[in-house]
């Protein structure tokens, strides 16, 4: 299960080091692809497949089922780990993140997500406010 907030720096070329304890976990094999909120999702070479069968299972007859699939499979890479532990972030990935030079990487459980600081922020201080009413609206679960 992927935990955590790391901060870390991207360089100019788009090279981003990944915590090792988040490394270990996603194994040699991942992808890294949009992600909804404006950040970059890392998936586990399972978890990416589970998500590939269910979104290949959308029907295309519908629009909003094309646009997925393209938001997803459109952007996705095949990570790949320098000796230092880094990734190279597409520059597609990073205008769509907006990531400079700040990035949080956070662990979501069975994903890791890559924010710029200054957007993760200012998603931060807008759910802060509302969280309870956010987990009031969730059924079968007790926080």
């Amino acid at each position: 299960m992927f935990m955590g907030e790391y901060n870390h720096t991207i360089d100019a070329k788009g090279r981003l080091i990944i915590p090792a304890k988040i490394r270990e976990q996603l194994g040699e094999h991942c992808v890294l692809t949009k992600g909804l909120d404006n950040c970059i999702t890392i998936y586990t070479e399972s978890s990416w497949i589970e998500l590939s069968k269910a979104l290949q299972s959308l029907s295309t007859n519908k629009a909003n089922a094309r646009a997925v699939k393209r938001f997803y499979f459109g952007s996705a890479a095949e990570l790949e780990f320098d000796k230092q532990g880094r990734i190279l972030v597409p520059n597609p990935l990073r205008e769509h993140a907006e990531l400079q030079k700040d990035v949080v990487i956070i662990g979501t459980g069975d994903h890791v997500e890559i924010w710029s600081r200054h957007r993760y922020d200012n998603y931060n201080d807008e759910v802060s406010d509302s969280i309870e009413s956010l987990a009031e609206g969730l059924e079968g679960i007790t926080l």
